[in-house]
């Protein structure tokens, strides 16, 4: 029996937000240097949840101890590392290596300056509620779905719940706010889903300032009609 989400949280959830980090990434960690993956990691969580840290350190460390056994590994309760380009052998000293940075991180304080996403993790993580939307309206299939960009814009807004959309409005000024060149822009869009471009003549910053103009106006909510029974 695999193990109840409650007890994979408490024993590997923020193992595996770390490991999640990495997907795609080099597991390149050396001695007295984070990989970029790990960086990412830390700059996120440090200005999101600086709590979660020594979570982290706690989760990966007792991992890297206690390795999970063929019983374990049978009944499926156990966190299986993906991928990471490792050999079996090196995993468990790689863990050690993301432990020991994470505990010097924190108690030497060395928060990481605020700076755009290097890595698609870091992107899809840091602007979820924009990963949702890009991916979900803005998708290779959108010229099928809607006659153009503003009626995508219009469906994301009537069909999906104020605060979402008031979150989305949030992380389209904060990505502005990075205030990147249009090329970088437009990687950002990519790494965030977006498969088609931005209507002419917009640039990508401009498209992106007029989505969060557009959505930022609340959506008229009339009540029911005045000859509704009650």
């Amino acid at each position: 029996m695999s193990m109840k989400p409650l007890e994979f949280d408490r024993r590997y959830g923020e193992l595996d937000q770390v490991i999640s980090a990495y997907v795609g990434r080099s597991a390149d960690d050396a001695e007295d240097e984070p990989s970029e993956a790990l960086q990412a990691y830390l700059r996120h969580t440090w200005h999101t949840r600086p709590w979660a840290l020594g979570v982290a350190e706690q989760q990966v460390r007792e991992y890297a101890r206690n390795p999970p056994g063929r019983l374990r590994m049978r009944l499926g309760e156990f966190y299986p590392v993906p991928d990471v380009g490792l050999s079996e052998s090196e995993i468990q000293d790689w863990l050690f290596r993301i432990a020991d940075h994470i505990k010097r991180s924190i108690e030497e304080g060395e928060v990481p300056q605020p700076d755009a996403p290097r890595t698609h993790w870091e992107w899809r993580t840091r602007f979820h509620e924009l990963a949702q939307f890009l991916g979900g309206w803005f998708s290779q299939d959108m010229p099928d779905e809607f006659p153009d960009h503003d009626a995508a814009v219009r469906d994301y807004s009537e069909s999906t719940d104020p605060q979402l959309v008031a979150r989305l409005v949030g992380e389209l000024n904060e990505l502005l706010a990075l205030d990147l060149d249009d090329a970088d822009y437009a990687l950002a869009l990519a790494e965030l889903g977006m498969e088609v471009d931005p209507p002419a003549p917009y640039a990508p910053s401009a498209w992106l300032a007029l989505v969060a103009d557009r959505l930022a106006v609340p959506r008229a909510d009339y009540g029911p009609p005045a000859n509704a029974e009650h």
